[in-house]
């Protein structure tokens, strides 16, 4: 099995989707994780949508397998105690929650750093701790807003609009794995552990202008903000007979078979059109072209036809199309698995291969407190200290069926 992460101890601080995207990276390398949520638990168990006990939404169930769960207030002295035996257990902390919070819970990375200074503590903060910003309260769409994700959608289509997905809390978690594994090299070559924080706002707004300061990524700047090719109104799936479709046509090969398929070879010697540079001049005019209805044809039909001539298209995929794509089905990337709580669950699996084969997809998520007890167990407590947490209410163990 590919496990590089075996035997490292992950402390899982966080809720919601940021967090648990890089926590649940971290397990599809092995590393052994351990959940805490409070009583109310995490918000997403419920947030993202419907499940047949209200505790497992299908966000949640897929952003939180392979993790034990305890239940604990840390506000009571008895959760306080045992996150304290949980911090010394972990190689690695991963928390979300607001900075202010956590250093009223002692929880921070300078408290904890200054005790171990061999622990890796990563913060994932949606605005830093340094800027004006620090402290403030957010969530995916806002961040979208912030970072200029939606103002693209201003500029393309004349009004702003949000990815319909949580994309900022995708991507920073995916980074924020990345990061943590970083800290694991340095520590294993330096034996220094360290703190590190990874600040959504920042992050994504990285990403915008990586391709969108464009022009202006020059001093004198050579013209506007944006890549005016990604920024046409026209660069959109195109409609079919049946549907739409989608495509990109880049090199120059690509346009002149392009143009010959759809039947505009009279373009084909445009000089607006005949280079890289020229359609880049002429983006706007080249975008509207391209971006024409073809509703002669069915989706298949051009399928069909841009693959004789090597163009890249495929079919614009709804919800429900997705999960019946051939390609998909063909390498089984959703399984079925029967769930301790909620029956016939979908299972994503990995999407890496290593060797020939993907990692495993590890146990299912599962309940609040589910592996209360155990955990208490394996860190020392006896039996009467247990009973003592639970009866206080500082710890909640799941009552199996």
């Amino acid at each position: 099995m590919f496990e590089p992460l075996k035997n490292i101890k992950i402390l899982d601080l966080t809720s919601v989707v940021v967090g648990p995207v890089a926590t649940w990276r971290l397990g599809q390398y092995g590393a052994d994780i351990i959940k805490v949520e409070n009583p109310a638990g995490d918000l997403m168990r419920g947030l993202g949508g419907m499940s047949p006990t209200g505790q497992h939404s299908g966000a949640y169930l897929h952003l939180n397998r392979g993790k034990k769960n305890i239940c604990l207030d840390l506000k009571k002295e008895g959760g306080k105690e045992i996150i304290q035996k949980l911090i010394a257990w972990a190689d690695v902390i991963v928390a979300n929650m607001r900075p202010d919070a956590l250093e009223r819970l002692g929880l921070d990375s300078v408290t904890i750093r200054t005790k171990y200074p061999e622990k890796i503590y990563c913060l994932i903060t949606g605005y830093g701790t340094d800027g004006p910003y620090s402290g403030l309260p957010t969530y995916d769409s806002v961040l979208q807003g912030a970072s200029g994700m939606a103002g693209l959608a201003l500029a393309r289509d004349g009004k702003p609009s949000y990815v319909p997905m949580l994309i900022c809390d995708h991507v920073v978690g995916e980074i924020t794995a990345g990061a943590v594994m970083a800290a694991l090299m340095q520590k294993q070559n330096t034996g220094i552990g360290a703190s590190l924080e990874i600040p959504m706002f920042e992050t994504m707004a990285s990403f915008v202008l990586q391709e969108h300061l464009a022009q202006q990524s020059f001093e004198p700047s050579v013209g506007p903000a944006g890549d005016l090719r990604l920024l046409s109104p026209h660069n959109q799936p195109v409609k079919a007979k049946d549907g739409f479709i989608s495509f990109t046509i880049n090199t120059d090969t690509q346009v002149k078979a392009f143009l010959k398929v759809t039947n505009r070879e009279e373009l084909i010697e445009d000089e607006r059109f005949m280079t890289v540079a020229s359609r880049a001049k002429y983006v706007s005019e080249w975008f509207e072209i391209r971006g024409a209805a073809l509703e002669n044809k069915t989706t298949d039909e051009w399928l069909k036809v841009f693959r004789e001539v090597d163009l890249p298209a495929m079919p614009c995929h709804t919800l429900e199309t997705l999960t019946n794509d051939l390609h998909l089905k063909a390498v089984e990337l959703i399984n079925f698995e029967n769930h301790p709580t909620e029956g016939k669950t979908a299972v994503i699996r990995s999407t890496i291969q290593v060797d020939g084969q993907y990692p495993s997809a590890r146990f299912a998520s599962v309940p609040n407190g589910w592996d209360t007890e155990e955990i208490l167990k394996d860190l020392g407590f006896n039996k009467n200290e247990i009973e003592t947490f639970t009866t206080e209410k500082a710890a909640k163990i799941y009552e199996k069926q």
